[in-house]
């Protein structure tokens, strides 16, 4: 008889989350019908709603389970969903449902993370604005 070989929570929700993103995203593409004159900033724009609103519902479902003290999102997902562009997603989950606000570990992560993130989209800007003017 074969072994059923399990499968880690970090595995399990990081796919989910990942086909929960893109398939949000694609559902919004599907929606809004893309023009010809879309460029990667359109399409970024869909991939960053998708990934919010999951890191969102993520959010939620984990502040769920710990009420009822039941198996838990692993905290790398939820940060892995912040680095995937979901920072806004997350924090508004965090202030919502009052969930991960106190850890104090949690928090030094995730405030890392937008940190970076606001570094790269400054610098991303700077340079189109310089290219742009020049």
């Amino acid at each position: 008889m074969a072994s059923r070989r399990s499968t880690s929570p970090e595995w399990f929700h990081g796919s989910v989350a990942l086909a929960l993103s893109l398939g949000l995203a694609l559902l919004l593409l599907v929606i809004v019908r893309p023009s010809t004159s879309w460029n990667w900033a359109h399409y970024l724009g869909l991939w960053l709603a998708g990934v919010n609103l999951t890191a969102f519902g993520y959010y939620w479902h984990d502040k769920q389970q710990a009420r009822k003290t039941r198996n838990r999102v692993p905290e790398i997902v939820l940060h892995g969903l912040a680095i995937a562009g979901g920072s806004l997603g997350a924090y508004a989950g965090m202030r919502l449902f009052r969930h991960k606000t106190i850890k104090g570990s949690f928090q030094i992560v995730f405030w890392t993370i937008v940190v970076m993130q606001t570094i790269l989209v400054v610098a991303i800007f700077y340079r189109l604005y310089r290219h742009g003017a020049g």
